[in-house]
């Protein structure tokens, strides 16, 4: 339901701001001035530091930290050069967290493994929070008591962030200290995110009326990697991946026969055109399609000069790489193709996230044990309780991920959170 409210949000200012492009533009140029010029003012004055981070938090939040990447890069680095670890400015949370995103410290949804007093703080937060949240007086401001339950359901680290940033900037139009400037900058960047239509075309329900029809879903996930303007070519392309991805996967889950598999298998393996007359007719629709939608990028790729990075990217997991522009150094393509444990603990999460929500739809169709249905035979143990035990290899998989994106320093952030975000 919230995903929904957040989505018809979206809509809503897609719908109601008819300003052409040139506008828009000149609109976003002259407000990235003016926050900019706050920032550096608040960067001057020791004072005021305390309100930068809060400035800070609220630009993150609100989803537009990307037009003040260096600012806010070597604001933090500032405050982290003149305080230390003796920071004595106010809101300690917002100032631990924001140093430990930078690579500083650490917060505690943000903890590793070993940090006992992290995971200590983290019991006593979650524990105090849902008392606070059972108080009379919270339900009365009911922006307040939202951040509380969201909070406890999902912490900030882990929520995707155009969702959150949808969600809030409903509470931060409530707040006295708002920068209208800032919320003005956002609605009008929200209004000039689109959407590509793709599809349609393949008319799912007719050609492979086996597989499921997710492109929604598909988009909305690529959006939760990479929600940035710059990166639309990227985001679309990583769409289709996860369509075609979501029907391979039914192919060889629900439809297709072990003889078929066989030779649609050796055909993947193959990669050419010419595999088409081996394949069954319903199937080489899924190929041609998967052919299709590489080959449509391969000129980009070698205009980009990053090749090597396009013929890995058939491995699904790297697919959400391409089309991400100038950050994509030889560098990163070496550290990319070097299959670091960041990719391995991203998928992991997926896989684990997958099994808890799909174990039950997937074991009516007599599909491979999940891994709840495994723990439930190993420990003897019910669902419920087999859950919880996923849930916690997940917790700890997040330290993983937390660890490897700390440990990361070479590599450009945009591309360490892509698969952060994934997670």
């Amino acid at each position: 339901m919230q995903i929904r409210r957040n989505l018809i949000f979206l809509y809503s200012y897609s719908t109601m701001m008819k300003a052409d492009l040139f506008e828009v533009e000149e609109i976003v140029k002259d407000l990235k001035e003016h926050v900019r010029k706050d920032i550096a003012v608040a960067l001057g004055n020791p004072k005021e530091h305390a309100n930068l981070l809060k400035l800070i938090d609220v630009i993150q939040r609100l989803g537009i930290s990307y037009y003040f990447e260096e600012e806010i890069a070597n604001a933090l680095k500032h405050v982290y050069e003149a305080y230390g670890d003796d920071w004595n400015g106010g809101s300690p949370s917002i100032w631990f967290r924001l140093l430990r995103q930078q690579g500083f410290y650490e917060a505690t949804w943000l903890r590793v493994h070993g940090e006992d007093i992290l995971d200590e703080a983290l019991d006593f937060t979650r524990t105090r929070l849902a008392e606070i949240a059972k108080d009379d007086t919270i339900h009365s401001n009911f922006a307040l008591s939202a951040q509380i339950q969201e909070s406890l359901v999902t912490p900030l680290h882990k929520r995707m962030p155009r969702i959150e940033a949808l969600s809030y900037i409903r509470f931060y139009e409530k707040q006295p200290s708002q920068d209208e400037s800032l919320l003005k900058q956002v609605r009008v960047q929200f209004a000039s995110v689109t959407t590509q239509e793709w599809w349609k075309g393949i008319d799912v329900p007719k050609n492979l009326p086996y597989a499921r029809d997710r492109i929604v879903e598909s988009y909305f996930w690529a959006f939760g990697e990479y929600f940035e303007p710059k990166y639309s070519l990227a985001r679309v392309f990583l769409t289709k991946v996860i369509q075609i991805a979501t029907v391979l996967d039914d192919t060889y889950d629900a439809y297709g026969t072990y003889e078929e598999l066989v030779i649609f298998t050796e055909a993947l393996e193959r990669w050419c055109i010419t595999c088409l007359d081996m394949l069954p007719e319903y199937m080489k629709l899924v190929y041609k399609v998967l052919l299709d939608m590489y080959q449509e990028m391969e000129p980009i790729m070698e205009r980009d000069e990053i090749t090597p990075l396009f013929n890995r990217a058939k491995e699904f997991v790297r697919s959400c790489y391409l089309g991400m522009g100038d950050i994509l150094t030889n560098e990163s393509i070496k550290w990319i193709a070097s299959d670091p444990p960041l990719f391995k603990a991203s998928a992991a999460m997926g896989r684990l996230h997958n099994d808890i929500a799909s174990h039950k739809k997937e074991q009516e169709r007599n599909h491979f044990s999940s891994i709840v249905e495994c723990y439930m035979k190993q420990h003897d143990v019910t669902e419920e309780q087999a859950i919880d035990l996923v849930r916690k290899q997940i917790e700890d998989v997040w330290k993983d991920t937390n660890r490897e994106s700390f440990t990361c320093k070479d590599i450009p952030r945009p591309l360490i959170m892509v698969l952060v975000n994934a997670a």
